[in-house]
């Protein structure tokens, strides 16, 4: 519901923006409240170990298994809804896109420990802007600004496949890296350091996010309620800069 409620906010977007409409991608992290951490998914294995051995004497029944149960591996945990831990603790990661009036475009969740780059074409996806008129929605913009964590050769080869210009700055490595296979290195990827100066939208974007206290800090356990609770602090921010 709260997509459907977004989508109409952006319908004219596609028209105000005009043929050069600019996103600007970036990620923020959220630090994620005990509350959002549940309960423990498994046992610890000592005890596993004390309820198997006990299972085992009670029932007669003798395993073949040369390793004790402490010496298994534990099972694969299941999914941790979107938390990683990190230094911080358990942390949450809100992959971006925005206007050029700081307004969320699209949003995609991760493990707060995942890199940004991991979740470009995801976000990318989750660009779509329907027309007031007749025709399908808009799902290209003209061009993308972002930082050098989303320098790559697979991103810049996403974009320019979908013709969407890439204003992403190429790291000192990266250019040391060029200079030093020489012609085999190929030219330098264009960059607007004009237009790069807008990148900030998505930062200040990610502000506004946060200025509700339900995003600042995570407490919903479920990522989809959590991505819900992303939806209506969006649908507060286009309500407040509705386009005119």
């Amino acid at each position: 519901m709260w997509v459907r409620i977004l989508g109409e906010l952006r319908r004219d977007a596609d028209l105000a923006e005009g043929p050069e409409w600019t996103v600007g991608i970036d990620a923020g992290v959220v630090r994620a409240h005990q509350h959002a951490a549940g309960a423990r998914h498994a046992p610890p294995v000592d005890i596993a170990a004390e309820v198997a051995a006990t299972t085992e004497l009670d029932t007669g029944a003798r395993s073949n298994d040369k390793k004790s149960a402490a010496e298994k591996k534990p099972a694969a945990k299941p999914s941790r809804e979107s938390l990683g831990r990190s230094r911080g603790g358990l942390t949450c990661k809100i992959h971006l896109t925005a206007d050029t009036r700081c307004r969320p475009i699209s949003r995609v969740t991760s493990a707060g420990h995942r890199h940004d780059s991991l979740a470009f074409e995801p976000v990318m996806a989750g660009i779509r802007i329907r027309r007031r008129g007749p025709g399908r929605p808009r799902t290209r913009p003209g061009q993308v600004l972002s930082d050098k964590a989303y320098s790559s050769r697979v991103i810049r080869s996403h974009l320019r496949r979908r013709r969407i210009m890439a204003t992403i700055p190429e790291p000192a490595d990266q250019q040391k890296n060029r200079f030093k296979r020489g012609s085999r290195g190929g030219r330098p990827p264009g960059f607007d350091a004009e237009s790069y100066k807008q990148r900030n939208v998505v930062e200040r974007a990610i502000n506004k996010l946060k200025s509700h206290r339900a995003v600042a800090t995570r407490y919903d356990r479920p990522d989809f309620v959590f991505r819900g609770t992303v939806d209506v602090a969006s649908i507060r921010i286009w309500l407040r800069d509705p386009v005119p």
